[in-house]
């Protein structure tokens, strides 16, 4: 049997960061360990100048995310001002 590693490790530096309260803060439970919902796929028919205008505002994001901006998904919407 080899005794030799691979990789060098150092006995002085931990493998994972420290965890703060604040990331204690910001952490979801989950009970049972299920995933929370974020989505659901539909199919939607929307109007081609409709289309058009998200493409045209959405730029680097995508209009798809626009249009979930502004349907409520997140409340800072540039679009509509809410800031």
């Amino acid at each position: 049997m080899n005794n030799f590693s691979s990789s060098a490790t150092s006995p002085d530096r931990d493998e994972y960061p420290k965890v703060t309260q604040a990331d204690l803060d910001r952490a979801r439970f989950r009970v049972g360990l299920q995933p929370e919902p974020r989505r659901q796929r539909i199919t939607l028919s929307l109007d081609i100048n409709l289309i058009e205008y998200f493409k045209s505002k959405a730029g680097e994001q995508g209009y798809r995310t626009l249009i979930n901006l502004i349907n409520g998904s997140d409340r800072d919407c540039p679009i509509l001002g809410q800031q």
